[in-house]
């Protein structure tokens, strides 16, 4: 079953689209990579999919439930989003940030740190002093605390070594299998992303123009490459 949908969806900025009718689902414990070059609307899709822009056509649904522009309200129904800015507060320590992300009722700030224990000895440092790879842990471990049901990622590795990058993906992979999260991934690093993915979309000038499964697709990495740099008209792999 579907957790999120997108159906018909359009969105863009201004008088501008950028999206354009955008059909996507994820379901739970699913991990569905969102690919394509610079411009091609991943980042819209995700702040569409989140609330944080309104769609002008068709529907986003989480769990068959209309998504609206209350994003704190999302977040509390389980819709989280990880920005490639990260989110986090620099001056503060780990534990602080953990903690300002702690909801009440929920799990403490220390749970996770059982999923990512790399951080266990961070909690005193102050957030400016991190590895790039260590602050993407964090908002990762923030974004844990939220609960999510599902989990929009962008650009994990904005800035990281492929090193770093190899290390965090499979974390993400793991919040789908352990905890049945629904997870949208943009990445750039295709192979890495298609490599602990189930499905992958690419997206060209706002529509999508490839997808399959995410074997299939690293199988057929000249198709991958026409429609990540030419577009195609659309495909399935």
């Amino acid at each position: 079953m579907s957790v999120l949908e997108l159906r018909g969806v359009s969105a863009g900025y201004g008088a501008a689209a950028v999206v354009r009718d955008l059909d996507l689902s994820v379901a739970a414990g699913e991990v569905v990579t969102l690919l394509g070059p610079n411009g091609a609307g991943k980042t819209t899709t995700l702040k569409t999919a989140v609330g944080l822009l309104p769609a002008r056509s068709g529907e986003v649904t989480v769990l068959g439930r209309p998504v609206g522009r209350r994003v704190d309200r999302n977040a509390r129904a389980g819709l989280v989003l990880v920005p490639d800015s990260r989110a986090l507060f620099p001056g503060l320590t780990v534990r602080e940030n953990l903690w300002l992300a702690a909801r009440r009722g929920g799990p403490g700030w220390a749970s996770a740190l059982d999923r990512l224990p790399r951080l266990a000895p961070l909690v005193d440092r102050r957030v400016a002093l991190l590895s790039g790879g260590e602050q993407q842990m964090l908002a990762l471990a923030k974004a844990l605390l939220a609960q999510p049901r599902v989990l929009l990622v962008d650009e994990l590795s904005m800035g990281l070594s492929p090193v770093a990058v190899q290390e965090l993906l499979p974390i993400v992979r793991s919040l789908a299998d352990d905890l049945s999260v629904a997870v949208l991934l943009v990445e750039q690093h295709v192979d890495l992303a298609l490599g602990i993915a189930d499905r992958g979309l690419v997206l060209h000038h706002g529509r999508v123009v490839l997808e399959g499964a995410a074997a299939d697709l690293l199988a057929d990495r000249e198709a991958v490459h026409r429609a990540y740099f030419g577009g195609t008209d659309a495909a399935h792999a």
